[in-house]
């Protein structure tokens, strides 16, 4: 019986590619660089700024600091986190309908906690959530199974009997290493349908609200 469900963030519970795409468009255009539309950048938010910047800069990252451009990206997005960023369609009556169940949630994600817990702070529905353990929480994040086991913990719910959803192959192996049903979230940053359904999650979900039936 499931008597939680994890979540992922970005990707999987809001939508953020709009703010993290400014961050790296402003950058972009601070070094001459031309303009990434959502569509290039989007499949790369889930892996992070080297991965947003790799696909801004192309070959030609090598010829910056890359350890400048990071930062770069990193304060232009933690002055500006909420501007776009909201939940996906059907999260909020998810997390309505869990509550009502008595499932307990959390959120596990390898953003880290400077940014995280200011943008939690801003979107309502996401601000009651009490358990969230980031990617620098630990000394491991995922795809390591330890923060996932954190949330449980901190929960009071095994393992076995959580869910853990999230829109990355690294969500669906930490999810499999924690003993916890894996649920890939078809709806997020996901490279493509076919890599995605490749993952081999127990669950694949194409909206939020199509966890019900499986809880």
């Amino acid at each position: 019986m499931t008597q939680a469900v994890i979540f992922d963030l970005d990707g999987t519970l809001l939508d953020t590619r709009a703010d993290l795409g400014a961050a790296l468009n402003d950058v972009l255009q601070r070094h001459g660089m031309p303009q990434v539309e959502p569509a290039v950048y989007s499949p790369a938010i889930s892996n992070g700024v080297k991965a947003l910047l790799e696909v801004g800069f192309g070959d030609k990252l090598t010829e910056f600091d890359f350890e400048t451009l990071k930062q770069q990206v990193l304060d232009y997005y933690a002055q500006n986190l909420a501007v776009h960023s909201r939940c996906f369609s059907g999260v909020e009556s998810l997390l309505e309908t869990l509550a009502h169940k008595g499932i307990k949630t959390g959120i596990m994600t390898n953003k880290p906690t400077f940014l995280t817990l200011p943008l939690l702070a801003q979107i309502e529905a996401l601000s009651d959530i009490e358990v969230v353990v980031c990617g620098d929480t630990l000394s491991v994040a995922k795809p390591h199974p330890e923060p996932l086991l954190l949330v449980a913990e901190k929960l009071g719910v095994d393992p076995e009997h959580c869910i853990y959803v999230g829109d990355a192959a690294r969500d669906i192996t930490a999810a499999k290493a924690a003993g916890m049903r894996s649920a890939a979230a078809l709806w997020g940053f996901i490279p493509s349908l076919k890599e995605a359904q490749s993952w081999s999650a127990d669950l694949d979900l194409t909206n939020p609200e199509s966890l019900f039936s499986h809880i």
